[in-house]
């Protein structure tokens, strides 16, 4: 047991060190699993998020009218993505920062978009074989395809029930990827911001660039991670009041 815990130690020590270096082969780190430090990092303080506010996010969510979405009697955000898409890359970094303001994540994986199509090898991560535990709601992801082409197509990770194709075709008849459902009350098509922001960099190149917030990446990231915590904070009928009560995330929830 020993043993296996410094192989662990040794092979986390030695994923930092490559991630602080060259941006090249990035997708050797497809699938390798996140260090929970890392996640940890991306439970940003609220000071930080407070500073920028809205940022430089766009493409607001639609409010909708629709029987609730709930999953074991909590608000369900439903989430419908792909590994090789690259403005789902973009969005999973706010994605995670927000929804790490209501629970917590475990075993979440680096991933990259594809090195094939727009704003090629985004760093990321992947929702698929990750979990998530709240107390306020319930999160669903959906990965849908992988982000290595074979044979010109991508093959499939994950499919969608009937239940969620029919939400998705409902509410978005294009069919559009990254899409997420906020409980039935709002729904987003498509990145809030462009996956170019996080180009040239690594994963702790970008993290260390939320800390600065006059940096595009956090302007975009954080602002971006506010816009989706007001969607939720409306989920929830605004709990935790440690989270949905501060004043920069009411000013987003009464025009977003």
């Amino acid at each position: 047991m020993i043993l296996i815990a410094l192989a662990a130690v040794v092979v986390i020590a030695l994923i930092a060190i490559s991630l602080m270096g060259s941006t090249t082969g990035l997708s050797k780190f497809d699938n390798v699993l996140v260090p929970q430090s890392m996640i940890a990092s991306l439970n940003v303080s609220n000071q930080l998020l407070s500073s920028v506010g809205i940022g430089a996010s766009g493409n607001f969510p639609k409010k909708i009218t629709a029987p609730a979405l709930a999953l074991n009697g909590k608000p369900q955000i439903l989430y419908i993505g792909a590994e090789y898409c690259p403005y789902c890359a973009a969005e999973r970094w706010p994605m995670i920062i927000a929804l790490s303001r209501f629970g917590t994540f475990s075993n979440l994986h680096f991933m990259t978009s594809s090195s094939t199509d727009y704003a090629p090898s985004t760093p990321t991560f992947t929702f698929y074989n990750s979990s998530y535990q709240s107390s306020y709601i319930s999160f669903t992801s959906v990965e849908t395809l992988t982000n290595n082409l074979v044979n010109g197509t991508y093959p499939t990770l994950q499919t969608l029930s009937d239940s969620q194709s029919n939400i998705q075709s409902t509410f978005d008849s294009g069919g559009g990827i990254p899409f997420v459902d906020f409980a039935n009350m709002s729904t987003l098509s498509g990145s809030t911001y462009a996956p170019t922001v996080l180009q040239g960099m690594n994963w702790t190149q970008i993290i260390a660039q939320l800390n600065n917030t006059n940096s595009t990446v956090s302007q975009s990231v954080l602002g971006s991670a506010n816009l989706l915590t007001a969607q939720i904070c409306k989920a929830t009928n605004n709990t935790p009041a440690s989270v949905c009560t501060q004043s920069y995330i009411k000013k987003i929830e009464a025009f977003a």
